[in-house]
């Protein structure tokens, strides 16, 4: 269940400027990356050989693909926000993306959730939603991105 439930436009558009909650925990497990590197050819060593990335790697182990962060947003987004009494909502993509630090496997990541922006289109709005993933026990989020979408009555 979300954390904020919006009950159509005029609720969401009341919203624009507030923290709307924030993700359960989740682990990013080695078969995680692992799959993840299957699905995108992106077979780096920092990432799949655990062995090597142990050793040499200067995470101190192998760490999880920026994209693999970006794509748990489509996990954490509907954990934290509902938008109910509307005809659809369509991802728009994304503005700024950013990887201030790394997950190393077996981390915990959970979202934080910020509606910045609510702006009004033909038949609905558009949204913007900040929203920044922790690992616990860091001070300094791993990834931070603009997620954008729009909302039709």
């Amino acid at each position: 269940m979300a954390v904020t439930t919006f009950n159509g436009i005029d609720e969401l558009r009341s919203a624009a400027g507030t923290h709307l909650g924030y993700s359960p925990w989740v682990e990013v497990t080695q078969e995680q990356v692992d799959t993840f590197a299957e699905a995108t050819g992106d077979h780096q060593w920092i990432h799949v050989d655990v062995e090597r990335a142990n050793a040499e790697s200067p995470f101190g182990g192998p760490i999880a693909h920026g994209y693999l962060t970006l794509s748990l947003t489509n996990l954490f987004l509907p954990q934290v926000v509902d938008v109910q009494g509307v005809s659809m909502g369509v991802n728009r993509g994304t503005g700024k993306v950013r990887f201030p630090s790394p997950v190393p496997v077996g981390s915990r990541l959970r979202a934080g959730v910020e509606l910045v922006a609510v702006d009004d289109v033909t038949g609905g709005v558009d949204t913007t939603m900040v929203i920044t993933v922790e690992r616990e026990g860091s001070d300094k989020p791993v990834c931070v991105v603009e997620s954008l979408s729009r909302y039709l009555a």
